[in-house]
């Protein structure tokens, strides 16, 4: 397992599939947020690669996220789009609803970027959210991520298109303590 200060990140167990299905998968709202694309039931055992895990995808590593005290599921997070050739990669997580706002977001980054950097051996992770996720938004800037750009009315969600913010992190400005300097936004002079 890896250990952040809050969290942990393992493999998938079985017993973790019905709580991320139903806490997760199965809310339209939060599912088509997350997805980038349209909301669809999942059934009962589905091999749907957002629960089950497939060994065979090494461009695709997913956890279960559980809390270091007392090991209970909070989540999902997930190195995606694995480049060895760049050495890049993406990163992606979702905390069950009742365990956001509690910093695990902020150290679940902080892990992946250690599994990045360090066990994998890359030199640039990024982050794609909605304009209006401020928890990834802060989750990601407090482990040093940095706004790149926006994509202006790039993701369809429920009815309307979003902007999306991308944001990277290079190996060389990592610092795994996690003591980054809060980015200044553009304009605001903070």
């Amino acid at each position: 397992m890896l250990r952040g200060s809050k969290v942990g990140l393992r493999a998938r167990h079985e017993e973790d599939i019905p709580v991320l299905r139903t806490e997760l998968f199965d809310d339209v709202v939060t599912s088509a947020r997350s997805e980038g694309a349209p909301w669809r039931p999942i059934p009962p055992g589905s091999k749907d690669r957002r629960l089950v895990v497939d060994d065979t995808v090494p461009t695709h590593v997913p956890f279960s996220v559980v809390e270091l005290d007392g090991g209970a599921l909070v989540g999902t997070a997930t190195l995606w789009g694995i480049d060895t050739h760049h050495r890049s990669a993406h990163i992606g997580l979702g905390m069950l609803p009742s365990c956001r706002g509690k910093g695990y977001g902020t150290d679940v980054v902080a892990v992946l970027c250690h599994y990045g950097f360090v066990v994998r051996g890359l030199h640039r992770l990024q982050i794609e959210t909605l304009a209006d996720n401020a928890g990834m938004l802060r989750s990601a800037e407090r482990n040093g991520f940095v706004r790149e750009g926006v994509l202006r009315s790039a993701v369809w969600v429920m009815g309307e298109f979003v902007d999306q913010v991308v944001l990277g992190l290079l190996d060389r400005d990592w610092k795994p303590d996690g003591n980054h300097p809060r980015p200044e936004r553009p304009g605001t002079g903070r």
